[in-house]
């Protein structure tokens, strides 16, 4: 076993035990947690090969490659838990989504940490929030418009496609941005974060205005 699969048992086993000590609602939260992490350590696997197998460099694979693989394994287990266990409340496949976005953040962090050592403390304070923030946003995107179009059953696999492309998208420009050097990187790391204020912005007035909604069909 190498560092990467060390650090991943470290930080599972006591995820796991929670698991199994808590009650339903958190121990749903902290599986997809670790489901996250999980498929980030599989598409580590995943983007190595086929990087290997194609001849791309740590770059090109980083740009054209690594997004693709991330978004398709962060999405996979939100798709079993909704075909397999129907759950009446469509909302939680969003949290499940985000969930999973946040283990996978925390893995990859922590073994971009191990490699590259904690010298650089604002660099990594500024990438620490800037990675994590783009795999939530990317979540946020997938989730909220699975939440729109999972009911349609004609719409729903071309909208999974549809918002896939978009996440691979964003992720892809994020990672061609913070592989450069100098203000480029910068910019790149504070867009998730730009982008997530949006979208929480946005996630506000919609909350507002079913609210209101609500409360004119009570009158």
């Amino acid at each position: 076993m190498n560092y990467v699969e060390n650090i991943y048992v470290c930080l599972a086993a006591p995820i796991f035990i929670a698991i199994l000590a808590v009650g339903r609602n958190p121990r749903r939260a902290m599986t997809f947690i670790l489901g996250g992490m999980t498929v980030c350590l599989l598409s580590s696997y995943i983007s190595t090969f086929l990087a290997g197998v194609s001849g791309a460099d740590a770059e090109a694979a980083a740009i054209n490659i690594s997004p693709i693989v991330e978004e398709i394994m962060k999405f996979l287990p939100v798709l079993f838990y909704m075909v397999v266990f129907e759950p009446e409340e469509k909302g939680k496949a969003v949290g499940a989504l985000l969930m999973i976005a946040i283990g996978f953040a925390t893995f990859e962090n922590v073994c971009y940490l191990t490699q590259n050592g904690a010298g650089h403390l604002l660099f990594l304070t500024v990438r620490g929030f800037g990675t994590g923030t783009m795999h939530v946003v990317c979540g946020m995107l997938v989730s909220t418009g699975l939440l729109f179009m999972w009911e349609q059953r004609w719409l729903r696999a071309f909208g999974i496609m549809g918002l896939l492309s978009l996440a691979i998208t964003y992720h892809g420009i994020y990672n061609m941005m913070v592989s450069q050097q100098g203000v480029v990187a910068y910019v790149g790391y504070g867009i998730p974060i730009v982008s997530a204020l949006i979208l929480l912005v946005q996630k506000n007035k919609m909350f507002r205005a079913q609210r209101r909604q609500t409360v004119n069909k009570t009158d």
